[in-house]
């Protein structure tokens, strides 16, 4: 019965998880139904950049490519009504917005950002691609809220859940504090991207960049070359170049950071002792080549994967340092709040604790 009262009532959250909301596209699920629309016009990346299409540096602009099946696709912003989705601890999507967003075009920061996006492109180690791909989290893969979800499996095995009277007890609790947490994050998330509609690296950086020679990544096997600003692109897929929706603040850095706080909140501790290894030549982007030997990536900490996690978006190309650092603190707070709140189910008290909304409002009066 509680089951069946959650999925009732999430069929009806703001999700448009039925598609049947007035507004979206008839009969798809969790369609945009509100009407949101680029100022900018779509960039194909098949064709010369055309700065024209750019009527706004600032914002988010829609991408034209061919996808993993063939098929031309210019996708609009995905989840561009995420912030009308309940949120599970948060008061509103716009409890723990960004006071400032993001840097502006104009100002030395929006610049500076770009620069430091070309000085990681240029100097891409394999540790730092194998870092993209492993936590890409793409199409058809368990998505970055899914990772967090395997990580809990493996604190499970490691903990030992499943032994004694207690095992399924700690299994529900661990999932249901880490998924409503990340919930949250993506809600938090999303609202930033609504409310700022920032433009991605692919744009901001053909665009500040056109007609000059920069160092970059020059695209699978060509390594680091000299190239025309305007033919920059990240270390990314062509069928899948960047994600369909705006830049700030990034997903990744806030689903991981939330995922990490509840993790390290649940077990008590920080340490993690997680691991993969990538064969010679594993590569997705340049198979047979990267890495050039067998290569491990190891997590002491909780708090080491979810930064690798928000590092690897920009060792990819398609988030800005702030993008992901405001993200990381954004999704610390989240987690404590829907924490508290769960605390309070598992207890049988209503009471919740506000100090990481207190604590991020006063940071918010700080900043501005």
């Amino acid at each position: 019965m509680a089951a069946s009262a959650v999925i009732q009532f999430r069929h009806r959250d703001g999700a448009n998880q039925l598609g049947d909301e007035p507004g979206g596209a008839a009969a798809v699920p969790y369609s945009d139904y509100t009407g949101y629309h680029s100022p900018n016009d779509p960039l194909d990346i098949r064709l010369p950049f055309d700065p024209a299409a750019v009527r706004d540096p600032n914002a988010w602009q829609q991408l034209r490519y061919v996808d993993a099946f063939g098929n031309v696709v210019t996708p609009n912003f995905v989840g561009a009504q995420w912030p009308h989705v309940a949120p599970f601890a948060l008061s509103s999507a716009a409890a723990l917005r960004s006071p400032t967003g993001p840097a502006r075009y104009g100002s030395s920061e929006y610049l500076a950002q770009a620069r430091a996006l070309l000085e990681l492109s240029a100097g891409l180690t394999d540790e730092q691609k194998m870092i993209a791909e492993y936590w890409a989290d793409g199409p058809r893969s368990e998505l970055p809220p899914g990772h967090w979800d395997l990580f809990a499996q493996f604190v499970s095995r490691r903990d030992h859940h499943s032994a004694g009277e207690r095992g399924f007890d700690r299994d529900v609790k661990l999932f249901f504090a880490l998924t409503n947490a990340i919930l949250d994050a993506s809600i938090c998330c999303w609202d930033n991207k609504r409310a700022f509609a920032s433009v991605r690296p692919i744009t901001a950086l053909r665009y500040l960049f056109r007609g000059q020679q920069v160092l970059a990544w020059a695209g699978p096997y060509r390594g680091t070359q000299l190239i025309d600003g305007a033919d920059w692109f990240p270390y990314q897929p062509e069928t899948f170049p960047t994600p369909p929706f705006p830049e700030y603040s990034s997903g990744h850095s806030t689903f991981s950071a939330a995922g990490a706080e509840i993790l390290r909140l649940f077990t008590g501790s920080d340490r993690f002792g997680g691991s993969i290894t990538f064969p010679a030549g594993s590569s997705r982007t340049e198979p047979g080549v990267v890495p050039a030997r067998d290569l491990t990536l190891t997590w002491e900490t909780f708090t080491d994967a979810a930064d690798q996690a928000g590092i690897s978006r920009r060792y990819g190309g398609i988030h800005f340092e702030q993008g992901d650092l405001d993200a990381r603190r954004a999704g610390r707070h989240v987690a404590r709040v829907a924490w508290a709140k769960a605390q309070s189910y598992f207890n049988g008290g209503e009471r919740e604790d506000n100090g990481a909304i207190n604590q991020w409002q006063a940071l918010r009066r700080l900043q501005i």
